[in-house]
């Protein structure tokens, strides 16, 4: 068989420009970045139309794809058709302080209530103390007043009088009332004038004076009665004045909420208050506080405020909100402090709103790793959507860890659409990890990271003028226009397709017109966008270059010429954040007798990884079953990548590492001018592998290095040639038939490229050409099996 290399035209796709009729981009319309996403586009529609329970929404989706754009876009859409909805707001609980209120209003009626109860106070203010302050006010109180003086008054008189039949003086003493005994001209005895009356006179004196200090208790006992009563009488007047103060304002707002119930019963407790706290609204004199006294509340009207959690008072249809940072309080909302005297204290206004009350009859964009990296954040949203109300509380106290008081507010009734943002991976973990995950998010929006090159070249174009323009970037010139997409197509790894990552294409936009405006261009050109390119690698590319050099230097061995048996030049790829670079590494093959083992140094020296192991175990079944059907597998192999010291993983390398082990079983040298690359399965065809573009130009730049001889090339697998967008320099050197790139198909194509001799295939016996590299191997093995015969064990080869 004869394998001819491939065709410098198979070896890059490029953009033909005879397809433009433009010459700028500024020519070209205005297209949606959604372009190629019409699966993903259909399901979120679906998800954000469906009213049912559990249809919220997860957009699988690499970051930088624009998924935040077009979900934000299309829920933006959407929300335009649905009604704006209600206002929510606490209020002070008159008969539970601890537990605030939540009342809905219309939508736009939020502001306007909390502006009215604003409003009503300040009237409040003003009105009480000039209807306490009225002419009418004071006569009634006066009359109250002096009434009870009055009456008091008459009691003492009515003593008095009592007194002065009697011939006793009643006078009112510092401490008290006194009684002195008097004469026929009313004149109070002395001492020595009492003394000298008769026994019975002086008996008669001191039984009177007994009598009436027990009538003037009994009076003083009366007066705080007395004065109750016209304190309450005082309190009864006061109570009319301030229901008729507050009567009417309270009234007109009633009237105004007629046909909200809540508001109703809110502003009759707030009428009831008022006029109970009547004296918060009395002016009060200033003094100087004691060292013991308690400061009067700063502001006693507080409780009357409108804390208004949600208002759409400017918007016409339902929210879209973007929660940047989705932890706990930012969904629930929190209850904030302040400190006083001390000691922390906090009350209904201090209630903020979150995320789920902003979004709460719209829809709410989360970013899934953000929300998971949150503490009890993704189960914050899993409960508060089965609950299906929003429930304010600190995470302390959610979690039992302290017990101190705190506010409870009536919770919120939640209609809200959820939208998650994360990378497919994510996606499949969280359902296949979280039981309860299928019940809240039911609509999956798979967006695409390529899409089809060959319909789509034209509209990638106005893509790329949408960018632009919205970047406030120069205009591009078609042949950019051209170089771009087939870049795409190179960062697509396939020819036929063209990326979608719009991170990646504006970044790529914004760098050539960085270059431009250094070279002087209105338009970016071509060669800016090959500069962006060319400037980007070489940021990154430090640590290729090191390589490389210990390899042009022979630190680490690779020949690119000459015949080696059981060792091959075997291609990587190194992936280095957003750069990635072919690496090529020295694969070398032992064998001798034995009993049918193939020893994988890195998997023994826990070097390689699973994939990297089922490929080796794959080479040893192929090697069995076509060369030890009908005969003991007598054969002992070793395989190691040379000079690896890291980790090895993937089964790219599972065609050369069998090569290897066929040259040193045949003892047939292969050629070191060739690399290779491709996974085998049992049946030994060659399978497809990624990165083959920087595994071919990573091998060709060490060759390039030491001098193009004209025979060097690289081996791939037939099924990656339509992956193919080499960089320039490798397809000129295709062109000049400096540099190779052979496909192959099967194992024995490969063989017969590396050694040179034919292959072979087996007769009707199962025999094969002596001379054929498969006769050598089938002779190779018979000898091993004889071997151990003759010694008449199943060594292993030691």
């Amino acid at each position: 068989m004869t394998i001819k290399p491939l065709e410098p035209s198979q070896l890059y796709k490029p953009c033909q420009l005879e397809q433009f009729s433009f010459t700028t981009t500024d020519e070209l319309d205005d297209v949606d970045t959604l372009l190629g996403q019409d699966r993903a586009v259909a399901a979120i529609k679906f998800g954000l139309r469906i009213d049912k329970s559990g249809y919220n929404i997860f957009a699988l989706a690499p970051d930088g794809t624009g998924k935040m754009t077009t979900i934000k876009q299309l829920a933006e859409h959407e929300a335009c058709r649905q009604p704006p909805p209600a206002d929510w707001c606490y209020v002070h609980n008159f008969s539970q302080p601890a537990k605030p209120k939540a009342i809905r209003l219309e939508p736009g009626e939020g502001k306007g209530f909390q502006d009215d109860m604003a409003e009503l106070i300040d009237e409040l203010s003003v009105g009480i103390p000039a209807a306490f302050d009225g002419d009418e006010y004071r006569s009634r109180a006066g009359e109250l007043e002096n009434e009870s003086r009055q009456r008091e008054q008459e009691a003492i008189n009515q003593l008095r009088e009592e007194a002065e039949q009697a011939h006793i003086i009643f006078t009112e003493a510092p401490n008290g009332y006194a009684f002195l005994p008097a004469d026929d001209n009313n004149e109070p005895y002395t001492p020595d004038q009492f003394n000298k009356l008769d026994k019975e006179r002086q008996h008669q004196f001191h039984d009177t004076v007994l009598d009436l200090q027990e009538k003037v208790q009994d009076a003083l006992k009366k007066f705080p009665q007395w004065r109750k009563q016209t304190k309450r009488k005082i309190q009864a007047l006061n109570r009319e004045v301030a229901e008729l103060a507050v009567h009417h304002s309270i009234d007109e707002l009633k009237q105004k909420y007629a046909k909200n119930q809540a508001v109703q019963d809110y502003l009759s407790a707030v009428q009831q208050d008022i006029i109970d706290h009547v004296r918060d609204f009395m002016p009060h004199s200033e003094k100087v506080l004691s060292f013991m006294e308690l400061p009067q509340e700063p502001a006693p009207f507080k409780r009357y405020r409108v804390n208004l959690m949600v208002s759409l008072n400017h918007k016409r249809c339902a929210p879209v909100v973007c929660e940047d940072l989705p932890n706990y309080a930012n969904l629930l909302g929190r209850i904030d402090h302040q400190a006083q005297m001390g000691s922390l204290v906090t009350d209904f206004t201090m209630i903020k709103p979150g995320a789920f009350h902003k979004a709460n009859g719209g829809y709410l964009i989360l970013d899934a790793r953000k929300l998971l990296l949150q503490p009890y954040a993704w189960e914050t949203l899993k409960r508060t959507l089965q609950a299906g109300e929003i429930r304010i509380e600190s995470l302390e106290r959610a979690l039992s860890l302290i017990s101190t008081t705190s506010l409870e507010p009536e919770p919120i009734p939640l209609d809200v659409k959820v939208l998650l943002l994360g990378e497919p991976m994510l996606y499949y973990l969280l359902n296949f990890y979280d039981p309860e995950f299928a019940d809240y998010f039911k609509v999956a929006a798979d967006f695409a990271s390529h899409i089809d090159r060959e319909h789509n070249t034209l509209e990638y174009a106005r893509l790329l003028a949408t960018i632009a323009r919205r970047e406030k970037l120069r205009p591009l010139s078609r042949p950019a226009v051209a170089r771009i997409i087939e870049h795409s197509a190179r960062l697509a790894d396939d020819s036929e397709k063209l990326l979608t990552h719009l991170r990646s294409i504006r970044d790529l936009l914004a760098e050539a017109d960085y270059w431009a405006a250094e070279n002087g261009h209105t338009a970016i050109a071509n060669s800016d966008v090959q500069q962006a390119i060319d400037q980007k690698n070489h940021r990154l590319d430090q640590l290729r270059e090191r390589l490389y050099e210990t390899i042009r230097r022979g630190t680490i061995m690779i020949a690119t010429e000459g015949r080696v048996a059981g060792q091959i030049n075997g291609l990587s790829v190194l992936q280095l954040g957003e750069f990635s670079f072919g690496q090529p590494s020295r694969i070398t093959a032992t064998t001798r007798m034995g009993s049918g083992k193939v020893v994988d140094i890195e998997r023994e020296t826990e070097l390689g990884g699973a994939i990297h192991s089922k490929g080796v175990l794959i080479l040893s079944s192929f090697i069995a079953a076509r060369y030890a059907r009908n005969s003991p597998f007598s054969l002992s192999a070793s395989l190691v990548f040379e000079q690896s010291y890291g980790h090895v993983e993937g089964d790219s390398a599972s065609l050369a590492e069998l090569c290897a082990i066929l040259s040193s079983l045949a003892q047939v040298p292969l050629r070191q001018d060739l690399a290779m690359t491709g996974s085998v399965n049992q049946l030994g065809q060659v399978q497809p592998i990624g990165g083959v573009n920087e595994k071919i130009e990573g091998f060709f730049d060490i060759c390039a290095a030491r001098g193009l001889s004209g025979n060097q090339g690289v081996i791939i697998p037939a099924s990656n040639v339509p992956h193919l967008m080499l960089r320039w320099d490798v397809v000129h050197a295709a062109q000049a038939g400096q540099f190779h790139i052979y496909p192959v198909t099967t194992v024995d194509e490969a063989m017969e490229l590396l050694s040179g001799i034919e292959v072979g295939t087996a007769d009707a016996s199962g025999a094969y050409p002596p001379d054929s590299f498969n006769g050598r191997i089938d002779a190779q093995l018979k000898q091993f099996t004889n071997t151990i015969k003759e010694f008449g064990s199943k060594g292993d080869g030691k």
